[in-house]
């Protein structure tokens, strides 16, 4: 029956580390000792305000449907959080709030693009950037940065891959998979290259902008002639540990925003009631458990990044934000352990997940097959004992 189903679904690719999470599930359920490093998701629980927050919404009645943008005291409350964080000014309506920051970004994407249009993604990128262009029938056009550079593009990679037929540019920073951030002097160089190219938007997915070791988050919104060009992703799921709440949101040009909640009406309209009071909540109340929980990711990262430096064949940078490693491990390519010869990243990850029992997922998921990404949001017990069966295994192959 698979010749019946719609040619966008018969090629949409399923997300790679989805696909890992639910094998991981399947080989936890038949009483395998699995390290699982795949979903990047907090391991903390939801703050405690945030909590109490949705349950007195559930008391005072807040269970019917929502306005499709969302209700006007949340967008009300993020625009004075950016205005806070990020000293930009939006008003309420160019706010949109969706079901998690994954629907932002497909909105966006949706109601932008026309068969045919350019996509420019910086690789590494998270899964979903492709294949939601490729939904849209858009034209993937990826540029490629190495561990050498942090992960992060240059002006004249930028440049080089621009044509008449660019609609879109979509980066994130703080980055999934890498962790790289880009700087101040870093995005003002981009935006030089932008400027020269005004029929650009610029989706910038700044979800993790709360796990970020090198001071104050940066939004490219805030460069000279960027912020009515530039459409801001965010959401609650990180800085949060929010990921069950599916809440996230837009901040971008009015016409974009209309354009948006036209689409989440055919789609979804408004998100859950309840999720929206928490999420004002967390805007507007206690931001030390975030403060809290980002002190604890860095801790994690100085751990795990020493351990890996010390895993021959392993290279590695050191992410400055998120709570990811995106280490090459192209040096095993090639070898064998007398069983498995390794080819690539994917076998890699199912390498690491039957003989060291760690799961992670193969880094050509994420545009560059020379590395895996494995999530540190996990305890540093964990993430010690990850680190130990990882060197182990890879000292088989030869």
């Amino acid at each position: 029956m698979l010749d019946k189903l719609a040619e966008r679904i018969a090629t949409l690719e399923e997300s790679a580390t989805l696909q890992m999470a639910a094998l991981v599930r399947e080989l936890k359920a038949k009483g395998e000792d699995i390290i699982d490093l795949t979903l990047g998701e907090p391991d903390f629980d939801t703050p405690i305000h945030i909590k109490e927050a949705a349950k007195s919404a559930i008391d005072m009645g807040f269970t019917k449907y929502t306005p499709v943008p969302g209700y006007l005291d949340l967008r009300k409350a993020i625009v004075e959080k950016i205005k806070r964080d990020n000293h930009l000014t939006y008003t309420n309506d160019q706010i949109v709030v969706s079901t998690g920051a994954k629907q932002s970004i497909a909105n966006t994407v949706l109601s932008l693009i026309n068969p045919g249009d350019e996509v420019i993604i910086p690789a590494p990128y998270w899964v979903s950037y492709s294949a939601i262009t490729h939904l849209a029938e858009g034209k993937v056009v990826k540029v490629s940065a190495n561990i050498e550079n942090d992960f992060k593009i240059t002006p004249a990679q930028l440049e080089e891959v621009i044509t008449p037929k660019s609609k879109l540019f979509i980066f994130s920073s703080p980055c999934n998979p890498t962790g790289a951030v880009y700087t101040m002097a870093e995005l003002e160089a981009l935006a030089v290259v932008f400027r020269k190219h005004p029929s650009i938007i610029i989706l910038s997915d700044e979800i993790y902008e709360y796990i970020n070791f090198i001071g104050v988050h940066v939004s490219i919104a805030t460069l000279t002639d960027m912020y009515d060009r530039t459409v801001i992703v965010n959401g609650f799921s990180k800085g949060f540990a929010m990921t069950g709440w599916r809440l996230g949101y837009i901040a971008a040009p009015l016409w974009i925003s209309k354009a948006c909640t036209k689409m989440q009406g055919q789609f979804t309209s408004g998100t859950c009631s309840i999720a929206q009071k928490a999420g004002e909540t967390a805007m507007t109340g206690d931001m030390q458990p975030t403060k809290d929980m980002c002190a604890a990711y860095q801790k994690r990262r100085d751990i795990v990044y020493e351990l890996l430096k010390k895993i021959a064949g392993v290279k590695t940078n050191l992410p400055t934000g998120a709570f990811y490693f995106f280490p090459d491990i192209s040096s095993f390519f090639g070898r064998t352990d007398g069983q498995s010869i390794i080819k690539n990243s994917n076998d890699m990850s199912m390498y690491l997940l039957s003989d060291a029992k760690v799961s992670t997922v193969s880094g050509d998921a994420f545009g560059d097959d020379n590395c895996i990404r494995f999530s540190y949001a996990t305890s540093e017990e964990k993430l010690r004992m990850a680190m130990s069966r990882i060197e182990q295994s890879l000292s088989k192959l030869k």
